[in-house]
Order: C-alpha cells, then sequence, then structure tokens
C-alpha cells in the first residue's frame, strides 16, 4: 500500500517561488493516461482552438494528474476522493472542470455510469457545459463516441451509456444521485442556501457505492463573508493543508495570500497579482487585472474588496457597503482575540450591559461592555440567541446563523424562554464579581427579560428596578453610535473579532434623522444587527463615566 500526504505545510513560499502547491499522482500510469487524453481536448473559445496541450498552464497539468493518478487500477478503487480548489476569477475554471469530467467520461468502464457537473445556477451550469459540448463537436473522434443533448444539457457515451450531466442545483435534480464522479461548482454560492448541506450530501452519495469515485469542489473566494457549507469546507481546507488534520483522501489546493503578505499590503502590489492567479498570462490578462486594480481603487472601500475577493482570492471579514456605518472601517483592526467574558471581568473595574432583540424571528443580543482598570479601555464581549424559529422565517440567513452557533457565538434555543434564562445567567456573573453598574434595554421591548433580571417580591431577581436603564433608539441613539465609532477609531473599543460580530457590523447601515445619522432594524431588513445595538445601548451607559467598583482608572492615571 503506497503511502502518501496531502498536506502542503510550506504552502506560502512555493505559491511566492511559483512552486506547485498540488500533490503528485500516486499512480504514475493512470495519471499519464489521463493527461493524454485531456490535452488533446479543444478549447473551442480560446483563439485557434487549441488544444488543453498547447494551451495550459502547468498548475492543470498537475491537478488532472493528482485527480486520475489517485486511481489504483490493481484494486478499482481511487485513494484521493476529494479535491478542494479555491482560485480567483478568470482562471479558466468552467472550461477546467467541463475537461476534467470528459477526460472522467471518457475513461470511465463503468456502464451506464453517471458523471455531474452541479452548478448553483442554470447560467453557471451553461457555463461548464459549453466547452463540454464543444469538446465533442470539434473532435470527428468524439463526435463518433459520444452524443450530445443541448436540451438537457446531457452527454452520453455510446458504447458505455454513460453520461456527463450538467445540471443547476435544487433538490429534485440532485435527490438520489449515484454520480460516479461529481464537480461542485462555485460552491461559495451554494453557501449562501440553508439547504446547501443535504443537497450536496444528496449529489455525493455516489461515493458509498463507487469506490472509484470522486467529489471535485471547484469555487472562487466569496463576494461577502464566507458562509455554510463553503466556508465549513474552505476551514476544513485549509486545516489539512496545514497539517492540523491529517485526511490522505482529501487534497487542498486553495492560492490564497499568507497572512503576513496581507498585513503588510503586499497583495496590493501588481507584480504579487501572480502569486494567487496560477492562469496569469494564459486565460488571464496581467494588463486586465492591473487596470481593474485601478478601477477599484478609484471605486472606494466597497470596490475594492470585490476586486480582492474575486481577482485575488481575499477572504471578506466586513461585507462593507457605502452607506455602512463609519466604525465598520476600523472594526477589524480593534480586535483582542484573547478577550473572553472571564477576562473581561478580571480585567475590568466595572462592567455595564446592553441587550436588545428577542422576538421569535429575531436574535436576542447581549453586550458585556467593560472598562479596564489600567488603561481605561473599552471592552466588549458578544453573545447572541435564536429561537429555532429564527431559522425557518430567515430561511436566507439560516446557514450563516448556524455557522455562529458552530463557533460559539450564538445558541439556538428550542424553548420559549431558555435565551433570557441564559441572559440572567450573565448579568448574575457580573453581579457576582462586584463589577455591575447597569443593565441597558430598549424600552420598547423589555418584556420578559425586565421581569426574569428584576424578579417579584417573593423571589427577587439579580438587580434591582433602578439598575435598569430603558434605551431609546432612533436619532436619540446618535451620541452612542458617535461615541463607539470615535472609540473603535482610537482602538479605545476593543473586541473578541468574533464572526458574529463582524456579520452584524457589516449589516448595519446608516441613516439621516433629521441631523442626527442613527442605526436601525427596519434599514438593515432582514440582516441581524441585535448584538451591534446590544453595544450602543451599553455604551450610552459606559459614557456617563459609572462610578469603579474598587480604585478607578481615573485615580491611577
Amino acid at each position: 500500500m503506497p503511502e502518501w500526504s496531502t498536506a502542503c505545510p510550506d504552502w506560502a513560499a512555493r505559491l511566492k517561488a511559483g512552486q506547485s502547491i498540488i500533490p503528485p499522482p500516486i499512480f504514475e500510469e493512470p495519471a499519464a493516461r489521463a493527461l493524454e487524453v485531456f490535452k488533446a481536448l479543444k478549447i473551442v473559445d480560446a483563439p485557434g482552438s487549441p488544444t488543453f496541450g498547447e494551451a495550459c498552464a502547468t498548475w492543470v497539468f498537475d491537478l488532472v494528474a493528482s485527480i486520475f493518478g489517485a486511481y489504483d487500477e490493481e484494486t478499482g478503487r481511487r485513494l484521493v476522493t476529494e479535491w478542494f480548489i479555491c482560485l480567483p476569477k478568470k482562471n479558466s475554471k468552467s472550461t477546467i472542470a467541463a475537461g476534467i469530467m470528459m477526460t472522467a467520461l471518457i475513461l470511465n468502464w463503468r456502464q451506464s455510469a453517471e458523471f455531474t457537473i452541479l452548478a448553483p445556477t442554470v447560467e453557471i451550469a451553461g457555463n461548464s457545459f459549453g466547452p463540454s459540448r464543444d469538446f465533442v463537436q470539434k473532435d470527428e473522434d468524439l463526435t463518433d463516441l459520444m452524443h450530445v443533448q443541448t436540451h438537457i444539457k446531457t452527454i452520453t457515451h455510446r458504447e458505455s451509456g454513460a453520461q456527463l450531466k450538467v445540471v443547476a442545483a435544487d433538490s429534485d435534480t440532485v435527490g438520489g444521485k449515484k454520480s460516479v464522479g461529481t464537480l461542485i461548482d462555485e460552491l461559495w454560492l451554494f453557501g449562501k442556501r440553508a439547504d446547501a448541506e443535504n443537497m450536496l450530501r444528496e449529489a455525493t452519495g455516489g461515493l458509498a457505492s463507487r469506490p472509484e469515485g470522486f467529489v471535485i469542489y471547484l469555487t472562487t473566494q466569496s463576494d461577502e463573508p464566507p458562509a455554510g457549507v463553503f466556508l465549513q469546507k474552505l476551514n476544513y481546507a485549509r486545516d489539512v493543508r496545514d497539517g492540523k488534520v491529517l485526511d490522505p483522501r482529501f487534497v487542498p489546493v486553495i492560492y490564497e495570500f499568507p497572512q503576513e503578505m496581507l498585513d503588510a499590503k503586499q497583495h496590493l502590489e501588481p507584480e504579487n497579482f501572480r502569486i494567487v492567479n496560477p492562469n496569469l498570462n494564459y486565460s488571464v490578462d496581467r494588463e486586465f487585472l492591473t487596470r481593474q486594480h485601478q478601477i477599484a481603487d478609484r471605486g472606494g472601500e466597497e470596490s475594492m474588496r470585490g476586486f480582492l475577493a474575486k481577482h485575488l482570492n481575499v477572504q471578506i471579514g466586513l461585507n462593507l457597503r457605502s452607506d455602512r456605518w463609519p466604525g465598520a472601517d476600523f472594526w477589524e483592526v480593534s480586535v483582542d482575540t484573547s478577550l473572553t467574558l472571564e477576562s473581561l471581568l478580571e480585567r475590568s473595574e466595572v462592567v455595564d450591559i446592553g441587550i436588545d432583540g428577542g422576538g421569535l424571528d429575531d436574535l436576542l443580543g447581549l453586550c458585556v461592555l467593560g472598562r479596564e482598570r489600567e488603561t481605561g479601555l473599552w471592552l466588549a464581549w458578544f453573545h447572541a440567541w435564536a429561537h429555532e424559529s429564527v431559522l425557518a422565517r430567515r430561511k436566507q440567513e439560516a446557514a450563516r446563523l448556524r455557522d455562529f452557533a458552530k463557533s460559539g457565538d450564538l445558541t439556538i434555543v428550542k424553548n420559549v424562554g431558555d435565551d433570557v434564562t441564559a441572559v440572567v445567567e450573565i448579568v448574575v456573573q457580573v453581579v457576582n464579581a462586584g463589577l455591575l453598574d447597569k443593565v441597558g434595554i430598549d424600552q420598547h421591548g423589555v418584556g420578559g427579560i425586565l421581569d426574569a433580571l428584576i424578579g417579584t417580591d417573593d423571589e427577587p431577581g439579580p438587580i434591582t428596578m433602578e439598575q435598569i436603564v430603558g434605551i431609546s433608539q432612533g436619532w436619540r441613539l446618535h451620541g452612542a453610535i458617535k461615541t463607539a465609532e470615535r472609540r473603535l477609531a482610537g482602538k479605545r473599543l476593543i473586541h473578541a473579532g468574533r464572526p458574529l460580530m463582524a456579520w452584524c457590523v457589516g449589516n448595519a447601515k446608516i441613516v439621516q434623522a433629521g441631523n442626527a445619522v442613527t442605526i436601525t432594524k427596519q434599514a438593515s431588513g432582514s440582516a441581524k444587527i441585535d448584538p451591534l445595538m446590544a453595544l450602543f445601548n451599553a455604551v450610552q451607559l459606559m459614557a456617563l463615566n459609572p462610578v469603579a467598583a474598587g480604585k478607578s482608572f481615573w485615580e491611577t492615571a
């Protein structure tokens, strides 16, 4: 039994040096056979209709060899079954996908086998089917061997009855699939769908009974913070690549900048665009990239982020819009990843708590805001709760909410009231630490939270009515919003850099209310901002400079 590894811990150095990040084939003979077939296919939409062998960069051949060279001809088993390929736009992704799947169809030995290219939309499905059809129609031998049915986007091998189908994803098209080989195109778009995980499970179910089967995930980076199945696969692929997870049956191929280059802004230098664009000078034109970069630079932050995500494969942390909250521009640089609720309480001399939301189709957001004893910094810790009904009512956000639940930022509760109970427990924790000043709540949405916090005469709650402040919303929140902005800009408001809050901050839209600028949940639509509103409620209280529980920062400054 051969031994191999799919990890590539030196990927950053290899990309910088222009070296391959794709593992070599396990078996040379099937790899060579597949390359012979692949290289003979004609790229019809390229000038002069060259073959892959005449017009492809080396990395494409490395990928083909890796996929088909994982097949053990003696046992009929493929030793590597999954490939995750993430690279920028214009790197011939759809054409290469079509070439790989056509090669698989030609080399296939299983009678009536099925190969599938699964696309998130009809348009994207067409992008992959077009080259597949052209491979056949521009080659006499393939024309005799294959039957093309354009109307159903299917190509059938006349001798084996095997088929290559290009389908747009929905429950009807993928249900019950038993594909020998499946290529998932533009996985980032599947990440936005609530039903994507089940859909892909159906689409790849054929691996259970097809030992020679394979799945290829082919994608560009997302145009907003990654979510759902895309985020799951991306994180897993990075872990395998970095050697954190040992999975020799999974190959990660991610063309992205190392963090140190991003931190140093070296990814913005045109001479470095080659690092993440392996098809540069083939399907990717250097002058085109340079010009797009110049256009994006003139277009502002939002335009630049779109360019970075799609042409340089840079992961977006915040979804910044033109009408974004100004504080969002400073959110990602005001981070202390070591900050927890426990460390916040240890470091703080006084704490205010903000609470917002809590409806059955809403999030219940909580912010614990402490003032650091030695420095006067404001330290913010967040959590949110959602009833299961939110996932059903907000289907467009369900995948992302499940991601936050997995990361520990969000708790999904089954029973009404469990979220309130959890909030009270955190308030009690702050009270027991001897740090609580006040709790700020949207005065129009207090309800059961107020009752739970103050209790009854017979069973008093953890705090008194005097410690609860109703925070007016709308234009009256203008001061707290501006205070938070200034604090973030001066790195005087620090948070843990959690994904939930990055999403909420990216969702926030500013609204002009007379002479004041404010943020409302109505303006943000279905995108949630409740934990951010909880921050503003807490800021409103902390801005009043509450008295420290012990010796104050102001006394030692």
